[in-house]
């Protein structure tokens, strides 16, 4: 049994690209790659009215746009980051490396290699996502990246100080005050003052995803960012006003933004529909989230918490918040999840701001195949093999030369071929066949 309550009026997040956004992408990333700094300079004078003769911020700059921010805001800064810090170190430190040895003398071995060089786009706008600094800049020197370029919008007519103190405190080794797809397109591309990365990561809007996508495979990417997700799975038990401010915490981040309930109990389910209408109005993000919730809002009861689970599954949802009164039992029932918050005391603005899981998480069903960023997306996984002992390399050539010409891989076998000769009984030539 499932009773819809509210079903969403607008239509769902598109799977796709808008076509005018593709085609803006496309020829500002063929400007920027023939053009280099005078290309970005013309798309950032166009798109933020800001062409300053430097975008890196020099580390005067960087100490006195830090230095004049009131202690308070650093130290929450450095609090949120030492959160984040300690839980990528403790992901990087359960990747281990390890080495083998699978037949007599054959060794096999396994290495985590960090990228040489990282950008990590720090979004502005309606939201300077200051806490994005955290968890591109900061997770990608806990794994071991050398060279960290962090990118921010301007601010108006200059840098934004709390991004700037964010990236800097996170450990970026430069700072571009840069937004848009010029800024992605640099960062990629290179130009004659900003080299080229190896990974860019971070969210930002359309236009900042779509020039991801497009330069995916010039560059690696976290992931393809859509609208921010929320959905709360919720029984009996659940506090009705909690789940309201829950659900609006997260349709502020955009009007496209879906915002989920899926409960055991309709009263529950009714309750938080008439607690969000009393709280909107008086909601200084109240247009943004109630268009979100107007349009993406939906609330569905179900027969029991199995129904709850399934259902939530088929979302694949950014953010899963889990308000039962056994909430830990989600991580059995429950596999398609950007990310899990179990319990009344867990809200997503934690994840979001302090609490140091990495908020830069799949949308758009992507869960269902990929988790958000962490530590290991900066590592590259490398394997290295040996062969010590001349009778197993022997042995292997023997099977090589077999299995090489099963392909018709003729080349391949008379590698294989040689060894076994040499390290075997007899010494054969390139054209030999195969030892017998």
């Amino acid at each position: 049994m499932l009773t819809t309550l509210k079903a969403a009026s607008g239509p769902g997040p598109a799977a796709g690209t808008d076509p005018r956004v593709a085609e803006t992408v496309a020829r500002v990333i063929a400007d920027v790659r023939a053009g280099g700094d005078e290309a970005v300079r013309r798309h950032s004078r166009a798109f933020d009215s800001w062409a300053p003769d430097s975008f890196r911020l020099g580390p005067d700059r960087v100490a006195a746009i830090v230095s004049a921010l009131p202690e308070t805001v650093l130290d929450d800064l450095r609090f949120a980051q030492r959160q984040v810090r300690d839980f990528a170190r403790a992901q990087r430190d359960s990747i281990t490396d390890f080495e083998v040895e699978t037949l007599p003398g054959v060794v096999l071995g396994q290495r985590s290699l960090p990228v040489e060089a990282s950008g990590a786009y720090v979004p502005g706008g309606r939201y300077p996502l200051t806490a994005s600094a955290h968890m591109t800049v900061l997770t990608a020197k806990v794994a071991g990246v050398e060279r960290v370029a962090a990118t921010t919008p301007p601010l108006g007519d200059g840098p934004p100080p709390i991004s700037v103190a964010a990236m800097h405190l996170a450990g970026a080794d430069e700072i571009y005050v840069l937004g848009g797809v010029q800024a992605v397109a640099a960062l990629a591309l290179g130009t004659e003052t900003i080299d080229p990365v190896h990974l860019i990561t971070g969210p930002g809007n359309a236009y900042v995803a779509e020039a991801k996508r497009q330069l995916f495979g010039e560059v690696g990417i976290d992931l393809f960012a859509g609208p921010t997700e929320t959905l709360v799975v919720a029984d009996e038990t659940a506090d009705p006003f909690l789940v309201a401010v829950d659900l609006l915490s997260q349709a502020e981040h955009g009007p496209d933004s879906p915002a989920v309930l899926i409960t055991t109990s309709e009263e529950v389910g009714r309750r938080v529909l008439a607690h969000i209408e009393e709280l909107l109005p008086g909601l200084p993000t109240g247009p943004v989230a109630g268009a979100a919730w107007r349009d993406h809002g939906e609330v569905h009861v179900t027969a029991d918490l199995d129904a709850a689970y399934t259902l939530a599954d088929t979302y694949a949802s950014e953010h899963v918040q889990i308000l039962t009164a056994e909430p830990r039992a989600a991580l059995e029932r429950m596999r398609h999840y950007g990310a899990l918050f179990l319990g009344e005391g867990t809200c997503v603005p934690y994840g979001d701001k302090v609490i140091g899981t990495n908020h830069v998480l799949p949308t758009r069903g992507a869960a269902r195949y990929t988790g958000g960023l962490w530590v290991g997306k900066f590592l590259r996984t490398v394997t290295y093999q040996e062969v010590r002992d001349p009778a197993s390399s022997a042995y292997l050539g023997e099977i090589c030369g077999r299995t090489s010409r099963l392909e018709n891989f003729e080349g391949h076998a008379r590698s294989g071929d040689l060894r076994s000769a040499k390290f075997g009984e007899r010494t054969l030539t390139w054209t030999d066949r195969a030892v017998k």
